[in-house]
């Protein structure tokens, strides 16, 4: 599917407020109703939209520590990939998990409530986890706010 500059505001839009009516969908970016609700369900079976969610407060939920991790494997064959992938998606905390070009094999993006539940996670199951040579953790002073995924794509809304 090729997208266009009305499926382009189409995104841009839900991505800045997916709980918008499709009605208020359609005025902005000049559709009927049915329209642009048909623009949706396609980009939606295309796979342009993945899903929706709701961007949650860390801080204000408790959890004022972010983690960047840094984790090396003794090996790149790809069962045991497979194999430190499953174990990292059943910890709790890490939020997100990325396999990475460089000197590093994954970086993972973690939070915690403190310091001490950091190193009770570190403790109980970064340490555990399979095929580990070395583990690198940097913590997040300050979030410096960036651009919107939408934006950082298509660039500002017209």
């Amino acid at each position: 599917m090729q997208i266009d500059r009305i499926d382009t505001a189409i995104l841009q839009h839900l991505a800045g407020d997916a709980r918008s009516p499709v009605s208020v969908i359609a005025t902005r970016v000049g559709l009927s109703q049915s329209a642009c609700t048909r623009r949706i369900q396609a980009l939606e079976s295309s796979g342009h939209i993945l899903g929706y969610g709701a961007h949650l407060g860390h801080r204000r939920l408790g959890f004022r520590v972010t983690a960047l991790v840094d984790i090396t494997l003794g090996t790149q064959v790809g069962e045991d990939l497979a194999q430190f992938e499953a174990a990292v998606a059943a910890i709790d905390g890490i939020v997100e998990c990325a396999l990475v070009s460089g000197a590093q094999d994954y970086r993972l993006k973690i939070v915690c409530r403190d310091l001490d539940d950091y190193e009770r996670l570190h403790r109980e199951h970064l340490g555990r986890l399979p095929g580990v040579n070395t583990i690198s953790s940097s913590f997040v002073l300050r979030a410096v706010p960036t651009r919107g995924e939408a934006d950082a794509l298509f660039g500002a809304a017209s």
